[in-house]
């Protein structure tokens, strides 16, 4: 029986590592293609010979691609928008989930129930009454202002907790600070502190996996936000509104609206587009993978 029990303990090894491999595959092949296209001359896609390893290795069209997308500007625009939303909504979110987390009051189950809707509800089905309330936002009778192209559009959202995937944000917090220790508020109560210093001092000092979590997530969904970019803005450029309309910037960079490029040959472009649109992110990712792992972990949120 022993025998037996390690034959089927290295047989379910064996089968492990190769679905392991067989998904890290899946996941990675995109990424490696992406690079292999991105150094290579468009003469290249139409060489049979060339599979992964670019037989003209360039970095021209990485350099045309970055001024096609007048990429230095739009990143500028993505970080400010990004990076102040993303902010905006982990301290929003916090506070929700705290309260969800450890305050009893009238109406919490019925709250918590629209939070989870949140989730569940596809940001088109509510795109359409945004842009009306931002487009005469105000108090009707005393002022009205035009919000559209403007990132207050993302910013107002964020504050009050209603951003981009806020539900899920909430939702993570949530169960995080209900895995905290009840002595520590206890502690804290005890030395005189009140409600919001308890959250400052205490709370979020321990809470710092579960805050580069969030603000990861954030981070993320809105540098690939081009859907609810494209409501609310039409002069402001971000790395993922210029990836999107890329064929019409490739033609404006070659001064030509009706530049004949193959389908085929306008893959290094795009592939390099999508390289570095997503550079900046996944060196983000590397960085702070430790903290995010964990996170995850002590939510109890299951990926």
């Amino acid at each position: 029986m022993a025998d037996a029990g390690k034959i089927t303990e290295k047989i379910w090894s064996f089968f492990r590592f190769v679905i392991l491999v067989g998904i890290s595959f899946i996941i990675i092949y995109p990424v490696i293609y992406m690079i292999s296209c991105a150094f290579r001359e468009k003469n290249d896609m139409n060489n049979p010979a060339v599979i992964w390893i670019p037989e003209n290795f360039t970095l021209d069209v990485i350099r045309d691609t970055v001024k096609a997308m007048d990429f230095g500007n739009a990143l500028k625009n993505t970080i400010i928008l990004n990076v102040g939303c993303s902010l905006v909504q982990v301290f929003s979110c916090a506070v929700t989930g705290y309260g969800f987390a450890r305050f009893n009051f009238r109406g919490k189950k019925f709250l918590f129930r629209i939070v989870i809707m949140m989730i569940l509800v596809p940001p088109q089905v509510i795109s359409l009454p945004l842009y009306t309330q931002f487009m005469n936002f105000g108090i009707k009778g005393l002022f009205t202002v035009n919000l559209i192209d403007n990132m207050l559009t993302m910013y107002l959202p964020a504050l009050t907790g209603n951003g981009i995937r806020s539900g899920l944000m909430i939702l993570i917090f949530r169960q995080f600070f209900r895995g905290l220790p009840k002595e520590l508020e206890d502690a804290a109560c005890i030395d005189g502190c009140g409600v919001l210093r308890t959250f400052i001092s205490v709370i979020v000092p321990n809470s710092i996996p579960a805050f580069l979590t969030v603000f990861l997530f954030s981070f993320v969904w809105y540098w690939n936000d081009h859907y609810m970019s494209t409501v609310f803005f039409t002069n402001t450029k971000t790395v993922a509104l210029v990836l999107k309309n890329i064929d019409n910037e490739l033609k404006t960079f070659f001064n030509s609206a009706t530049v004949e490029i193959s389908t085929r040959e306008q893959i290094v472009w795009k592939e390099a587009g999508c390289l570095v649109s997503i550079a900046p992110v996944l060196l983000m990712y590397i960085f702070l993978q430790k903290h995010f792992t964990e996170g995850i972990e002590h939510s109890g949120i299951v990926m």
